[in-house]
């Protein structure tokens, strides 16, 4: 068995002496692991690095094998975030929730268009903080578990939209919340695209979605707790603000 494809580096680890296995995440092939022999030289660990664009082969005798890696550097994004603490918890928490999200080998091409579109805004963009937010938004869509935003679940209307229900992910107006608002989350105005965003917006969002991060997508694999860089890029994003 052997394919071929552009992949970024989501994980590195140590194996035996000198070799290491990487995870990465590819259009075609989704969350994808591999020995690379050499992989914790001094020659290939500049190269192997969370976040970097990678030309990667794999080979195994059998589809079900480990198998092994060969590796070529195809962009670095360590230079865009090595300055930038706030940018460097964003890529961590991606490449967290990725690992933490994904089944081995399913592919998801749209949420990795997305993603890399996000590793490339790091650093560079100063709006990336909200592209990340809909960028929560788009892995509970792509894996199923998209929020309804557009309407009230209870009147049906498109206006006044103020909060989401933490059971259905359905947002509610203000009038069909009624007496049932404090038991809602709070729908800010950057989760539905509208408006500028401010941290304190941007840090009801992430609750939102962190929400059912927890809720929906952490039961489905086995109650495993959201990855601590999530929270990192929170605090981080708190302390900025």
């Amino acid at each position: 068995m052997e394919w071929r494809a552009d992949g970024v580096l989501l994980a590195v680890r140590r194996h035996g002496e000198n070799a290491a296995i990487i995870e990465v995440f590819t259009r075609d092939y989704g969350l994808h692991a591999g020995v690379v022999r050499g992989g914790a030289s001094r020659k290939q660990a500049p190269i192997l690095q969370p976040g970097a664009q990678l030309d990667v082969s794999w080979r195994a005798r059998l589809e079900d094998h480990l198998g092994a890696f060969t590796v070529e550097p195809v962009r670095s994004r360590a230079a865009q975030v090595m300055d930038d603490r706030l940018a460097l918890a964003g890529l961590n928490a991606i490449c967290g929730l990725l690992q933490f999200a994904l089944a081995e080998r399913d592919p998801h091409p749209e949420l990795y268009a997305r993603s890399l579109a996000l590793f490339d805004k790091l650093g560079t963009d100063p709006n990336w903080p909200l592209a990340y937010l809909h960028w929560e938004l788009a892995l509970l869509d792509d894996l199923g578990f998209g929020l309804d935003l557009g309407s009230c679940a209870v009147t049906g209307t498109r206006d006044d939209l103020a909060y989401v229900s933490p059971k259905s992910g359905r947002a509610v107006s203000r009038k069909g919340a009624g007496d049932w608002a404090d038991k809602l989350l709070p729908l800010p105005y950057c989760l539905m695209g509208q408006g500028p965003w401010e941290p304190l917006e941007l840090a009801a969002g992430l609750r939102v979605t962190g929400h059912f991060l927890t809720h929906w997508i952490a039961p489905e694999l086995g109650d495993k707790p959201l990855p601590a860089s999530r929270q990192r890029l929170i605090d981080a994003l708190a302390r900025k603000a």
